[in-house]
């Protein structure tokens, strides 16, 4: 039974982890669509900060004899997590439809009503509102002549760069090393000479940098920008694994095999270089908390056309939870085989990241979602990618100004980019069941 419930629970938080991004995305104002899918990975953050010291609380239970309640430190916590399932289900309910979902149904009238709810404050003849349903009707308008799609059209020429992107942004988010941190932290902290609780107690502080540095996301990560944010992150992330990499290469103490009580514990480290090794872990989960965090969720659905919104996405959390589960079984036996040189795998992955994010990550902060699919039909940019990812930047202040009622200002700053209907479309890119 505990194996069932893990694949029913898998199964529905794969589901979810899908699509809320997909739907924050399309009901977000554009100038604030980052911080909205930011408060996602906020919610996770305090999400994995509560069940640590549930968890911490229930292992105390029976700790120090075996009786008929012993049991209850995995019961309690793994019944617990029925409370916010039930809660979410009902608070659901009165959340309004997608406007671009609305649209594919051609249920405009609806469509009209959730833009005014969320973007015109109320008045249906706000200027933004008209300016986001013209867009979306262009959208709309474009994408029957795809009207059937499938998995595969994700891997068609015009949509591959986009898939790639979407994919390694998740994967980047776990190759960087920070479930890894999260996962492991008792590990490396027991190397560091703490044990029990003030091992346990240690380690939690990490859940509170945690959820402490992803507020910073949510007040700033539309202005600074997607490319930014990450390529910040990954240059930090590289450095403090390169800074821990060398403190146990030089100050560790290998511990043979034969004495180790358990496997992955093969190295050990006192006095300042295992204090300096708890601050680089510290540090380098303050990194990901307010780069990689967030943006690993915000920027994906920003990628992909409204036909392919949900499977681009839906795929691309498939690479997540797929290099979770690699990392997951990859790590123990780095630790315990190559020790030290485990640390040096992880910031090679930063820098490979970094390298891909400044290349082949264009910028979407402050675009409508139909604009970006403009940017990559570029006809001007390079064939099937669209606009060189390093000459795109945030455009935020003029789409705040544009939803406030200064379409002038997004008319501006539109005015070099096609509308999305205009690119030229292959007649072998059309599913063979158009209508």
């Amino acid at each position: 039974m505990l194996i069932v419930g893990r694949i029913i629970n898998g199964l529905s938080v794969g589901i979810e982890s899908a699509q809320v991004p997909v739907y924050i995305a399309e009901i977000s104002p554009p100038s604030k669509r980052g911080r909205f899918i930011g408060f996602q990975q906020w919610a996770i953050t305090w999400g994995i900060l509560i069940m640590y010291y549930i968890s911490y609380g229930c292992a105390q239970i029976g700790k120090n004899e075996w009786n008929d309640h012993t049991t209850a430190n995995w019961r309690v916590p793994w019944a617990l997590q029925m409370i916010p399932a039930i809660f979410l289900f009902f608070m659901m309910m009165p959340l309004p439809e997608s406007p671009r979902w609305l649209a594919r149904k051609d249920r405009w009238e609806e469509c009209h009503g959730v833009l005014t709810l969320v973007h015109g404050q109320g008045d249906p003849n706000h200027p933004f509102v008209s300016y986001e349903l013209q867009d979306i009707k262009d959208m709309c308008e474009f994408e029957r002549r795809h009207a059937d799609v499938t998995y595969l059209d994700l891997f068609k020429p015009r949509m591959f760069n986009r898939t790639i992107i979407g994919l390694f942004t998740q994967i980047w988010s776990q190759l960087c090393g920070m479930n890894v941190m999260m996962y492991y932290i008792t590990y490396i902290f027991e190397m560091a000479g703490y044990t029990g609780n003030a091992n346990l107690l240690a380690s939690s502080i990490q859940y509170i940098i945690n959820v402490l540095m992803t507020v910073p996301a949510l007040l700033w990560a539309d202005r600074w920008g997607r490319r930014k944010t990450m390529l910040i992150g990954s240059t930090l992330m590289g450095i403090w694994m390169f800074m821990n990499a060398g403190l146990l290469a030089t100050h560790a103490e290998i511990i043979p095999r034969s004495e180790r009580k358990q496997d992955v514990l093969s190295m050990k480290v006192s006095g300042a270089p295992a204090k300096a090794l708890i601050a680089g872990t510290y540090l380098f989960v303050a990194s990901f908390a307010p780069t990689w965090g967030p943006a690993s969720w915000t920027y994906p659905p920003e990628l992909f056309p409204l036909r392919l919104r949900s499977k681009g996405v839906a795929l691309s959390t498939s690479g997540n939870w797929a290099f979770n589960t690699a990392l997951g079984l990859f790590t123990p036996p780095a630790f315990a085989n190559i020790a030290w040189k485990a640390y040096i795998v992880f910031a090679v992955f930063n820098v490979a990241a970094f390298v891909h994010v400044f290349f082949g990550f264009p910028e979407t902060a402050g675009k409508t979602l139909e604009e970006t699919e403009a940017m990559f039909e570029d006809p001007k940019g390079i064939p099937y990618i669209g606009t060189p990812a390093w000459k795109t930047h945030p455009v935020t202040g003029a789409m705040r100004k544009a939803e406030h009622g200064d379409i002038e200002a997004a008319a501006a700053k539109t005015a070099a980019i096609e509308k999305p209907h205009t690119p030229p479309v292959e007649e072998h890119e059309v599913s063979p069941n158009k209508q």
